[in-house]
C-alpha cells in the first residue's frame, strides 16, 4: 500500500453556500469515481477556494457525502494577480495500492486550464 495524493480543481458560477457545495461535491464524487477510492481509505483533504468564495467551506460538501472520519481543512488560495478566479481546489491524500503515477488527478470547467498536462487538452 501506498500513501498517495490526488490532486483537481472546480470552478463555481457565482459566490453562493449552493454553488460552492454543489461543485465540491461534483468534484469530489468524480475523483472518487475515477480513482476507484473507498471514503475509508481517504486520510485527509486541503481545500482551498479562490478570495472571491466566501459563502461556505468546501469541507462541508465532503460531510455530506459521508467523509467524516478524514481531517479536512479549508483554506484561502493565495492570490497571483491573473489568476483563475471563482476556484475550488483540493488535495486528498489516500492509501492506495496504486503508485502516484497512477492517480488519476481531475480539473473540471474552467479549472482544466490550470493543468492541460493532466486534463487532456
Amino acid at each position: 500500500m501506498y500513501t498517495t495524493v490526488i490532486r483537481g480543481a472546480i470552478t463555481v458560477e457565482d459566490n453562493s453556500k449552493e454553488q460552492i457545495l454543489i461543485n465540491t461535491t461534483l468534484l469530489l464524487k468524480e475523483i472518487i469515481h475515477r480513482n476507484n477510492v473507498s471514503v475509508d481509505d481517504i486520510i485527509s483533504i486541503l481545500f482551498t477556494a479562490t478570495g472571491d468564495l466566501d459563502q461556505a467551506y468546501p469541507a462541508v460538501a465532503a460531510r455530506e457525502i459521508g467523509i467524516v472520519h478524514a481531517g479536512l481543512l479549508c483554506m484561502q488560495e493565495m492570490y497571483v494577480q491573473g489568476s483563475l478566479p471563482m476556484c475550488i481546489r483540493v488535495m486528498i491524500h489516500i492509501t492506495s495500492p496504486k503508485t502516484q503515477r497512477e492517480m488519476d488527478h481531475v480539473y473540471l470547467k474552467e479549472a482544466i486550464r490550470l493543468r492541460p498536462d493532466l486534463s487532456g487538452i
